[in-house]
């Protein structure tokens, strides 16, 4: 019996039920229920409790601040980006990355959101000698960077609302926005023409912009990006190269799509 006949006929193998589960959270993206996800799975209720404490206490999922809902753990997240990196798909992304960096001329980075901040996934640099270092693996903040910006322009108005209220923004540069307010209106211009800017607000000196890479249900992924010293390219400048970084965002989505 194929997967599919089995979940059709209310019996999921007990082998398959942790991996469903998980599946069901991701499919989510929002803090969700044991009763939400059961409502798919069908499973007697000690069951879908016992699964989600074993998934809680391995660190695939962790507990939302309602103490309720469950959202993805380290180890989940882990597992994103190690299949998000594997060789095949690595491959074909560095090299879709790379006709970008060279029709652009500036370095282009490939991020995804971590709990903390924006994490560097891939990114190909410019030939030039003078650029900015921020390598694979590096983890910047959401509020003052343009792959940070885009990722919290895609949030629901209470989780963002939420975000507002509670984190801090820590002031990086003279330009860093750090009124709640005046940050809200910034992402509701970013959600409204589809991608977001980063005018020295990060770092002194450097420009950038990023769009987004969707999903096949339109969610955010991760995003594409491409930044500059500002003596090189000022904003508009990258801004110029907006119909080239959403080309290639759209195959980057299609990679990870099959």
């Amino acid at each position: 019996m194929t997967t599919e006949e089995t979940e059709n006929s209310g019996q999921i193998p007990t082998n398959l039920r942790l991996l469903l589960l998980l599946e069901e959270v991701a499919k989510v993206g929002v803090p969700v229920t044991p009763s939400v996800v059961n409502e798919v799975m069908g499973l007697p209720k000690p069951t879908i409790h016992r699964l989600f404490a074993t998934a809680e206490a391995e660190g695939f999922l962790q507990r939302d601040i309602d103490g309720r809902s469950y959202s993805p753990g380290r180890r989940m997240r882990q597992l994103s980006i190690n299949t998000l990196s594997s060789e095949r798909v690595r491959t074909v992304r560095l090299a879709i990355l790379k006709g970008l960096a060279v029709s652009v001329g500036e370095t282009c980075n490939l991020a995804i959101p971590e709990r903390d901040g924006m994490f560097y996934l891939d990114r190909v640099e410019t030939h030039w000698p003078l650029r900015i270092q921020l390598p694979v693996g590096t983890q910047v903040p959401f509020h003052c960077t343009a792959s940070g910006k885009m990722y919290l322009s895609s949030l629901r108005p209470d989780y963002l609302a939420r975000f507002l209220k509670n984190y801090v923004l820590e002031k990086q540069t003279d330009k860093t926005i750090t009124d709640p307010k005046l940050l809200h209106e910034e992402l509701e211009i970013t959600r409204e023409r589809g991608y977001s800017t980063d005018n020295e607000e990060f770092m002194p000196g450097m420009t950038a912009i990023a769009v987004p890479i969707l999903d096949n249900r339109g969610r955010l992924l991760s995003t594409l990006s491409i930044h500059a010293p500002e003596q090189r390219r000022h904003l508009p400048d990258l801004v110029e190269y907006l119909g080239l970084l959403q080309d290639a965002a759209v195959e980057l989505a299609a990679i990870v799509g099959r």
